[in-house]
């Protein structure tokens, strides 16, 4: 759904100038906002990073803490910002009151469906007398509606058309990429320090799955949001993955030697690749944007001949357009360990 921003002169028959915002939000909500947004908030990870690289600086905190060796990959204005956390679930009396004492003049709601999107949060959000607006990402392909709805809510049209551009090409880019492919290798998701828990193929936290042809060997009805489906290692010997991704390295570092593991043929063939997470990890949990630089680096590793990007100057150039950041080759080797990249062929 395309968003729209408008004015209304609020005391015009008076003489008045003073301007308020009217905006449907991507909820199909009019909300009106009563002066100049300088700082907002996000309480869920998708908006909260989101925001990030949108604007870091109109950050009024974040919703979870940034461990300190994720702090150098951030921009430093954003490094040390108050945690916040969520305005619902545990701890929400105390997170709004965190919340209120930043004074934000916008509240950033994020939903996964335009259809009344969170009714009980809404009751509680509208006794804040902070005006709040929805993203709404049903999936990956939603991401450039959002944040182009962004610049216009934030008064950054501009940067939001530009990552929205960046993120739509490398859709396109690696659709085009997928559909050339003769052969879709199977991947299988290791989740949990045994490897023994994954997602179905439905899942959100696995859509980078199935943008890259539905190649997740758990063809299944998720059982809950959460996730975490568990599996035995007899399963996987069944589906005898082309590749192995995970985001646990207590797991990568011990499957090579496992005798169970070894007969899997990702193991085998020494296709167990460790997901990049710093500062944010790229594949899930949370499933936020930097899903489109994992997007990029999943598809080089199963489609090279198709997709064939240098990943590390990729990644330099998504750290520098999304991150606000620019990577050194130290920094650069510390997020694509070679635990996260292809070995090189004699």
């Amino acid at each position: 759904m395309a968003s729209k921003l408008y004015l209304w002169m609020i005391g015009a028959c008076m003489g008045v100038s003073v301007s308020a915002y009217g905006v449907v939000d991507m909820a199909d909500r009019n909300v009106t906002i009563d002066k100049t947004i300088h700082k907002v908030y996000a309480p869920s990870p998708y908006g909260s990073y989101a925001l990030y690289a949108m604007a870091p600086s109109m950050m009024s905190g974040w919703v979870m803490s940034i461990a300190d060796k994720n702090k150098p990959y951030l921009d430093p204005i954003a490094r040390d910002l108050p945690v916040l956390g969520s305005i619902s679930g545990q701890g929400q009396t105390s997170a709004i009151e965190s919340m209120l004492s930043q004074k934000p003049d916008l509240i950033l709601m994020w939903s996964a469906s335009p259809v009344s999107p969170m009714s009980q949060t809404n009751q509680k959000l509208e006794q804040l007398g902070v005006p709040y607006v929805y993203a709404v990402a049903e999936d990956m392909n939603a991401y450039p509606k959002v944040f182009r709805f962004l610049g216009e809510v934030l008064d950054k049209r501009e940067r939001g058309e530009k990552l929205a551009t960046l993120m739509q090409t490398v859709l396109d880019d690696v659709k085009t990429a997928v559909d050339k492919a003769t052969y879709k290798p199977k991947v299988y998701y290791a989740e949990g320090t045994d490897g023994l828990s994954t997602e179905c193929d439905d899942s959100i936290h696995v859509q980078i799955l199935k943008l890259l042809g539905d190649v997740n060997v758990h063809q299944c009805h998720t059982s809950n949001h959460k996730g975490f489906e568990k599996v035995t290692l007899e399963q996987i010997l069944l589906y005898d993955p082309d590749v192995i991704i995970t985001p646990e390295e207590i797991f990568w570092n011990s499957v090579q030697n496992h005798p169970q593991w070894k007969e899997v043929r990702a193991v085998r063939e020494g296709r167990v690749y460790l997901i990049p997470s710093t500062p944010f990890n790229w594949f899930d949990r949370p499933p936020s944007f930097m899903r489109f630089i994992g997007l990029q680096w999943l598809a080089n590793l199963l489609y090279p001949n198709e997709y064939p990007i240098d990943i590390q100057e990729e990644t330099k150039r998504f750290y520098a357009n999304f991150m606000h950041v620019s990577l050194d080759d130290a920094s650069l080797n510390v997020i694509l360990s070679p635990k996260s990249l292809a070995k090189k062929k004699e």
